[in-house]
């Protein structure tokens, strides 16, 4: 296609603007690499609101009360972020949690996401933690640097420290100003220990003025003006380029040989590694080289490789789930979660009069974040291993790392870059491995890998195949006097992250992120919920945490439970639930982060009947609106959320149109309103696409589709109307990144069965699902 000029401009007349193809637009970019600002080898952080992404270079002394921050004698206030940035702005928030605390103008603040140095101590970004976690930490920091100025304005002037006003950037006390680069300027060397640091007074919540106000984004201009740097730009000179050959399967596949012949007349190949791997990480990979990446793409299609494979081969969904209900029907399978008297559920459902039980799955779900995964991957001047890649829990990957090269921890170094989506697949930062045993292959020279789309979703870490069985014991009054629940599924912690499982009461651990929700916060009398480790998923495929993890699929099995159990006993659903809130022993919450309990959750329950209507029985057939309600990722950090959503149903195709979602959130304080409501609605409408549309199913030991021809989200033209209200709060911050995601597919079912009187337990609802359930109904 040629580029496109106005010919009708008349001479002397200004030019139009250029009509921008995509084959234009791909030259410039091409033509013009330094428009990115790659960064040199060896930079220790980022700065997204640079260019070039160099660390910002502090104006004269500077003044560091913690490791968190900095201040220069121009004033300028350097944060320092150990959490990945993948479009949350996770920086911007921790820089107004410091700044507001430390009186800081927020057009002086700057952020830099740091690299892997020890003193930074655990680095993850998952879990909708990270707001959460920092809240009390840079708070402190904010603290500590207000106080520093104070004090020494207070020594120059002679005056009281408590006198000293901190604010805007300046500190002031009768009548004198001074702004924090010129105090900086005269000298400050103040530091604070551990135990002073936890001492220090807070600025009370009314006192916040940076707190929920609408603020611009630290890094939104890079990211808006294409000059944010992500693991997919890095750059150094003289790296290679590395495209992997995949084994057939994750595990039990080993490489018997190796045919080149057919790539070496492409013009740039060089050589086909095979890795071996001391990690375990990547076992059975081969690694192209050449000198682009166009040149190994190409002769990747053209080499064969043989292997040895094993059993995974013979694997599919069907036989994961069936092992998945094996486990259930195991009475002695599992780890038995801590809820208070589960010793006695047996009884009380063998002096029930009435029971009801259930079984709900979920499909196999990719991330499918936008950047596939990359690394570049070298031995520097001084020895040390640089890793320069997108990731977001850097304290997990490094041993890998470690083990693989063979080296000790003080000679490998992550670098921190942008994150072109992660969604917890880059929670395991497994791709890093095989960029770095190629370059240890090739004497250290620098490597650079860049996954296709398709070996992305074959390396995938997924959701996996997940079982909920849920029962309920009522009494000869149709009270519930009994609950027990057991959830089924491969556990990512266990394989890569073994060391955070507790251990439930009858001493066998288990992993918190494929059990949370299961244990809920409704008062149901004896309660006992197992968590079971499914190992033939776990020999399989290497599972993973995606958004929401095990959230996302317990609570579709609750809150659909809790709605066919409210049926099964003749007793409204919205009732049925507020009946079962309450706010007494462990469900009546604790300081500081479940203030409230129960109470909280059917308080923000409540609200979103009200406001979207539920109940109303003006609506056209066929169409419905469900509630569900849940509680984010944990007990110990919850955020309660309130769902509704409003459908119609197509009977003859089994089509369900999604018209509009509501959302009512306790998340505590907001920090960033802007950032909270795109949270909310990225992790409803993420929340709408797996209960929909998004799913595959393991074939011979992979995922049957890897692509998006075949494997389809949800599209912008299925996105319905979203309605977000925050409840305002002075509680802890919590988590919101992934509580979203949990609420809709419960609604969705409910909705579902209100409109045309169908039950579906299984996720993705396909058309195909619900038309084969009307007919059955029908019949």
């Amino acid at each position: 296609m040629a580029d496109t000029v106005d010919s009708r401009r008349l001479p002397g007349e200004a030019p139009a603007t250029p009509r921008l193809t995509r084959r234009s637009f791909l030259v410039s970019m091409c033509a013009a690499g330094a428009v990115f600002g790659f960064p040199r080898a060896g930079l220790a952080a980022m700065n997204p609101q640079a260019a070039d992404g160099q660390p910002l270079e502090a104006a004269g002394q500077r003044f560091e009360p913690t490791l968190w921050y900095w201040i220069d004698t121009d004033g300028r206030v350097n944060v320092n972020i150990i959490r990945a940035e993948m479009g949350q702005h996770v920086g911007t928030a921790i820089a107004r949690i410091l700044a507001d605390e430390l009186g800081a103008r927020w057009e002086d603040v700057h952020i830099e996401h740091v690299d892997s140095d020890p003193k930074w101590g655990t680095m993850v970004t998952g879990g909708s933690w990270s707001v959460w976690q920092s809240w009390p930490v840079y708070r402190r920091a904010g603290a500590a640097g207000r106080l520093a100025l104070a004090e020494k304005a207070a020594a120059l002037w002679g005056v009281k420290a408590d006198t000293v006003t901190v604010a805007d950037g300046r500190v002031s006390a009768g009548g004198r100003s001074l702004g924090f680069g010129e105090l900086v300027q005269k000298g400050l060397d103040r530091q604070f220990s551990e135990d002073e640091l936890k001492a220090l007074p807070l600025k009370p919540h009314d006192q916040l003025t940076l707190l929920g106000r609408d603020l611009k984004a630290l890094d939104i201009d890079t990211k808006t003006n294409g000059q944010a740097i992500y693991g997919i730009d890095a750059k150094v000179e003289g790296m290679v380029h590395a495209v992997p050959i995949l084994p057939p399967t994750r595990y039990d596949c080993a490489i018997t040989a190796i045919d080149d012949s057919a790539a070496k007349d492409i013009k740039g190949y060089r050589q086909t590694l095979k890795l071996d791997d001391p990690s375990g990480t990547a076992p059975g990979w081969a690694m192209v080289i050449a000198d682009s990446h166009w040149a190994a793409l190409r002769a990747a299609g053209r080499i064969k490789v043989s292997y040895q494979t094993g059993d995974a081969t013979r694997v599919s969904e069907a036989e994961i789930q069936a092992e998945n209900r094996r486990l259930a029907d195991d009475p002695e399978a599992g780890s038995v979660l801590d809820t208070g008297n589960p010793d006695q559920v047996d009884a009380a459902f063998e002096g029930a009069a009435d029971t009801f039980q259930a079984d709900y799955t979920t499909q196999t779900v990719l991330h499918f974040q936008l950047e596939p995964v990359n690394a570049l991957v070298f031995r520097n001047d001084d020895g040390v291993w640089e890793v320069h890649t997108g990731n977001q829990w850097q304290s997990l990957c490094l041993p890998w790392l470690q083990k693989a090269l063979g080296v000790d921890e003080d000679q490998v170094v992550m670098r921190t870059y942008l994150l072109g989506g992660g969604f917890g697949r880059r929670l395991n930062g497994d791709y890093a491995i095989p960029a770095a045993l190629a370059s240890k292959a090739l004497d250290g020279r620098p490597v650079k890998m860049i996954l296709t789309r398709a070996d992305d979703s074959h390396f995938d870490s997924v959701r996996p195949p997940t079982l909920s069985r849920l029962r309920m014991a009522f009494d000869a009054d149709k009270r519930v006097v009994g609950m027990d629940s057991a959830v089924v599924s491969g556990w990512p912690t266990k394989v890569m992250m073994p060391a955070f499982m507790p251990k439930g009461v009858n001493g066998e651990p288990y992993d918190p992120f494929s059990s949370d929700g299961i244990d809920h916060w409704y008062g149901v009398g004896a309660q006992r919920a197992r968590a079971i480790s499914n190992e033939l998923a776990e020999h399989t495929f290497r599972p993973g945490w995606l958004r929401s993890v095990s959230p996302g699929w317990t609570n579709f099995a609750v809150e659909s439970f809790m709605d066919e159990a409210a049926r099964h006993i003749g007793q409204d659903p919205l009732r049925f639930r507020l009946d079962h809130f309450k706010a007494e022993g462990r469900n009546a919450g604790q300081a500081p982060n479940s203030v409230g309990g129960a109470r909280r959750q059917a308080a923000v329950l409540e609200r979103v009947a009200a406001l979207s209507g539920y109940g109303r029985d003006d609506l056209p057939a066929d169409s419905a609106i469900g509630i569900a309600t849940t509680y984010g990722q944990s007990r110990s950090m919850p955020t309660w959320v309130g769902g509704a959503v409003h459908l119609s149903v197509d009977r003859d195709s089994g089509r369900v149109d999604v018209h509009k979602i509501w959302l009512v959130v306790d998340c505590g304080t907001v920090v960033d309103p802007n950032g909270a409501h795109a949270q909310v609605e990225g992790s409803a409408l993420w929340g709408l696409s797996m209960a929909l549309y998004e799913g595959t199913e393991f074939k011979n030991g992979r995922v049957a589709d890897t692509n998006l021809d075949r494997y389809a989200p949800l599209r912008m033209m299925d996105t319905p109307e979203i309605e977000i209200e925050l409840v305002e709060s002075t509680e802890v911050p919590v988590g919101l990144g992934e509580p979203g995601t949990t609420v809709v597919a419960p609604a969705i079912a409910n909705a579902l069965h209100a409109a045309v009187g169908v039950r579906l337990r299984h996720l993705p609802i396909t058309p195909a699902a619900v038309r084969e359930a009307l007919q059955r109904a029908e019949s």
